[in-house]
């Protein structure tokens, strides 16, 4: 339980703001630790990310052609054992529809996969995009029917 006497401060430390230009004994005076002269010595200069000092940065010189299939995975919604015994009766049928009516999944969804963390007691029958190897052995165990859509 949580209580006054045992929380943790859990932000970071505040760092003090460095003071330049306070004399040279301080380390950061005169130039203000920018060097001599050049464009990082002058008033509304900005480091660009990625920028080498001249030198062709690495970010430009990498390929970007190729092809990546994240534009075109399938996400998929998981759902345990234990959670489907808890949210349907005996004879139910579990599948992509039936979880949005019961609240489950909101949004988006290419699919379920089924989980095989608990135990279902229930008789019910389940549709889903892919099954756990471990949420197999378990059906297959129980006599519970299930099909791959």
């Amino acid at each position: 339980m949580v209580s006054l006497s045992n929380l943790k401060n859990t932000s970071r430390r505040k760092t003090n703001v460095r003071r330049v230009g306070r004399g040279i004994s301080s380390g950061a005076g005169k130039t203000c630790g920018r060097g001599q002269k050049g464009q990082g010595a002058r008033s509304g200069y900005k480091r660009r990310y990625g920028y080498e000092g001249g030198q062709f940065p690495l970010y430009m010189k990498l390929p970007t052609r190729g092809f990546s299939n994240a534009r075109f995975r399938k996400r998929l919604d998981s759902i345990n054992l234990e959670l489907i015994s808890e949210m349907y009766e005996d004879g139910e049928v579990v599948n992509l529809e039936t979880l949005r009516q019961h609240g489950y999944i909101k949004g988006q969804s290419h699919g379920v996969k089924i989980l095989g963390n608990g135990e279902l007691t229930k008789k019910v029958t389940i549709e889903a995009l892919d099954f756990s190897d471990g949420a197999k052995n378990k059906l297959q165990q129980a006599n519970i029917e299930y099909t791959v859509v």
